[in-house]
């Protein structure tokens, strides 16, 4: 059965990161860490979380006066998400030419064309089987 496609709007994104360097955390908490960076209220910290556990994203639980938050998804499950979403509206789920817009987009080292190639021939040989 495929993985549940997980899409995080840009600001469940940055939520998301706070969380995964901080849990389990409470609002305030995630307030004061975004604040600089977002300027965003205690209530809008609050709504986008609550929110982010009715799609499934975070979890909350009760202790005494406090709702803790921990993260559902994990860092791999959002990226495969965030790259399988720019494929499919990006680049019409057409593989090759995102793989060549990253590849002509970045300066690669030797060293990670070779890595990138040895996942290559690692999935070349899984397939044949």
């Amino acid at each position: 059965m495929p993985q549940k496609l997980i899409e995080l709007t840009e600001a469940e994104w940055t939520v998301i990161k706070a969380v995964w360097a901080n849990e389990p955390c409470a609002a305030p908490a995630i307030q004061e860490k975004l604040f600089q960076q977002t300027e965003w209220t205690y209530s809008t910290v609050r709504t986008l979380m609550d929110r982010m556990v009715a799609k499934g994203f975070l979890t909350a639980r009760k202790v005494r006066n406090t709702t803790l938050y921990q993260s559902a998804v994990t860092r791999e499950q959002a990226q495969r998400g965030e790259l399988l979403y720019a494929l499919k509206h990006a680049f019409n789920g057409a593989l090759t030419p995102m793989v060549q817009c990253l590849l002509d987009t970045n300066d690669l080292s030797a060293d990670e064309l070779a890595k990138l190639e040895a996942l290559i021939k690692a999935k070349k040989k899984s397939v044949k089987k």
